[in-house]
């Protein structure tokens, strides 16, 4: 016997869906025309709502660069719990934060195709604010790693996610001072930089 579905479940299965198809023209459309080029009346329209709808989802067309930081640290999360049981702590969460970051890296360098000061603004400050947010949550899945008898575990932890973090606040900065520079520097290979820096800054220390 098939399982009935509430109208209570309908209803978010449609939210959801509405939101799927939201972000889906966006990326669309910013790719083909541009962000400048785009209104959200074109994004409502591609997700078959009114502009009235969409800012039920989001509060500007600027918010569709990058999703919420809920579902950043979700990606993280996942990423973080699929990594090997006996990887290094600092390995884990470097290599987690890399497999989060590729979705939101390539939907956000085919938004800024033509990039504009003011986007790159707003795209830094989310992305900043969404790490800064969940600093203690990816300390308590560090620690979860962590094993028991570890000396300052809760300490270590903290350390480690908080380290790691700052090395992606610290690509934004630079990503975004190189491209003032007329630089070119996509994808995630500064932050598979900044990884490597911290490992380096690591063997350092401990040959010191």
């Amino acid at each position: 016997m098939p399982s009935e579905i509430t109208p209570a479940g309908l209803r978010e299965r449609k939210k959801e869906e509405t939101r799927r198809l939201l972000l889906e023209g966006a990326a669309r459309l910013f790719g083909e025309r541009g962000f400048e080029g785009t209104t959200v009346a074109d994004v409502a329209a591609y997700a078959n709502v009114s502009v009235r709808t969409f800012f039920r989802y989001f509060e500007s067309k600027e918010a569709l660069l990058l999703p919420d930081g809920v579902e950043i640290f979700a990606y993280v999360e996942n990423a973080l719990s699929e990594r090997p049981a006996d990887e290094a702590p600092l390995d884990a969460v470097c290599n987690a934060l890399l497999a989060a970051a590729e979705p939101f890296s390539a939907s956000t360098l085919t938004a800024l195709s033509h990039p504009l000061e003011d986007i790159e603004n707003v795209v830094t400050t989310r992305l900043v604010q969404a790490f800064s947010d969940f600093e203690e949550r990816l300390t308590v899945l560090v620690q979860r790693r962590l094993p028991p008898d570890t000396p300052d575990a809760d300490l270590k932890a903290a350390v480690i996610a908080c380290a790691a973090l700052s090395a992606v606040r610290a690509v934004l900065r630079t990503r975004r001072a190189r491209r003032a520079s007329g630089i070119a520097d996509t994808g995630t290979a500064p932050l598979v930089r900044a990884f490597g820096i911290l490992h380096e800054i690591g063997t350092l220390e401990q040959g010191a």
